[in-house]
């Protein structure tokens, strides 16, 4: 059965964007965005929030065209493009979203699972607010969570504050040379 994966980039003080939703700290190299690259390439979708669809949809659908963007980006751009997408937003109609993308109003368990069921390879979850809603309704199999080396001090934390212990299990480590280090975890 397929696994719902929180893949994150955040700080090392654990926020994955600055007050002003500023993300110009990641430390994005072309050796990251290869390895982003192979985990990505064969999953089985994304599960996006309406603001982190259209801030991939403002850049991947034609960053290949781009030719400042060869390698990385643009086999990434492929990836993002022929990848089934699944949208959840209560604003976005079906005819606003496109490349292989699918509009879900609400994060339900059942259908949550059904979609788990209907596949083998994993469901990538990425964006904060449906992480959030993703988390609280105990829907998180594993996390792929990318520590990046610098300390931005404030702005909006990828885990919100709750009263759940959820314990989890080391599933490996990985350090990248420009001092980014994954940590995946499985729940136990």
């Amino acid at each position: 059965m397929r696994k719902i994966v929180l893949m994150m980039s955040v700080s090392l003080d654990g926020f994955f964007e600055g007050p002003q939703r500023q993300g110009d700290w990641h430390v994005v190299d072309d050796e990251l965005h290869r390895h982003f690259n192979e985990e990505l390439a064969d999953i089985d979708g994304f599960l996006h929030g309406r603001v982190m669809y259209e801030l991939m949809a403002g850049v991947w659908p034609t960053a290949d065209a781009d030719p400042a963007n060869a390698g990385p980006m643009a086999e990434f751009a492929d990836i993002w493009r022929r990848t089934p997408k699944y949208v959840y937003s209560r604003t976005l109609e079906q005819e606003d979203v496109g490349w292989n993308s699918t509009v879900v109003r609400d994060v339900v368990p059942a259908e949550v699972a059904a979609l788990k069921a209907a596949g083998d390879g994993d469901l990538v979850l990425g964006g904060a607010d449906i992480a959030a809603s993703f988390l609280r309704q105990d829907l998180v199999d594993a996390y792929r969570i990318y520590v990046h080396p610098v300390r931005i001090g404030r702005g909006r934390p990828l885990f919100p504050s709750e009263e759940v212990r959820v314990p989890l299990r080391l599933e490996g480590t990985r350090s990248f040379g420009n001092g980014v280090v994954r940590l995946s975890y499985a729940r136990q």
